[in-house]
């Protein structure tokens, strides 16, 4: 795909995404996405994140295997995720589930530093790399499980989590600061999931919301070591 062409096709999924959002708007709540969020999707190089044999339909709205049984999530998706973050310039996001490094490049174009951990070495390893080589160098990433977040970099303004858990980790809710924002896909992948957004007010009390039904990858349990 040459430089056009991948123009074109960027083009079309920010079509694409903003159709979506007003098809699920009735569920969302939202029916734009705010401009921010919108300019770093067609900022961010997509296909920079997929595996080379998936060059071709790297700005097809819809996920990639990434390898290890993950996946890059399907864009619309990963926008409204980040647009109900509502992120500010200043905000310190922790992400869990690095993956390929796409989603804390979108989030990195939003606020002002990402924490991101990831329990597969590999992913995380070429994710560095990849983030580094992009200029992202205020992304941080991490060799760990995700169950237990970042505890020395906490509170966190927002935290974003990219696969399903069964249930939120109460690690995780500890760790977002006062006034904070949580998005996550939470259930099991035969039983249903559900993304919702989790707010944490005065003392610490937590209101959540439906969002969508979703379907992402198992949250991996495995620990891992620190690195």
């Amino acid at each position: 795909m040459n430089p056009t062409e991948q123009e074109l096709a960027r083009n079309r999924l920010l079509e694409e995404i903003e159709l979506d959002t007003r098809d699920t708007s009735h569920m969302t709540g939202r029916e734009k996405l705010s401009d921010r969020v919108m300019a770093a999707m067609a900022k961010v190089p997509r296909h920079e994140f997929v595996l080379p044999e998936d060059l071709p339909l790297a700005y097809i709205n819809r996920p990639r295997g990434i390898g290890h049984g993950q996946t890059i999530s399907q864009p619309f998706v990963v926008a409204l995720m980040t647009d109900l973050l509502d992120l500010t310039p200043e905000d310190r996001v922790l992400e869990i589930g690095t993956g390929s490094g796409y989603q804390a490049a979108v989030l990195a174009e939003l606020a002002a530093r990402i924490y991101s951990v990831e329990v597969i070495v590999e992913l995380a390893d070429t994710a560095r790399e990849r983030l580094r080589r992009l200029g992202y160098d205020h992304v941080e990433v991490r060799h760990v499980d995700g169950h237990g977040g970042w505890p020395e970099e906490a509170p966190f303004d927002a935290i974003i989590v990219t696969a399903a858990p069964p249930r939120l980790p109460e690690e995780l809710v500890a760790q977002l600061a006062e006034g904070g924002r949580m998005v996550a896909p939470v259930g099991h992948r035969i039983m249903g999931q559900e993304l919702r957004l989790y707010t944490k007010g005065p003392e610490g009390a937590i209101r959540s919301r439906g969002v969508l039904p979703v379907a992402f990858v198992p949250m991996v349990e495995k620990a891992a070591p620190r690195t």
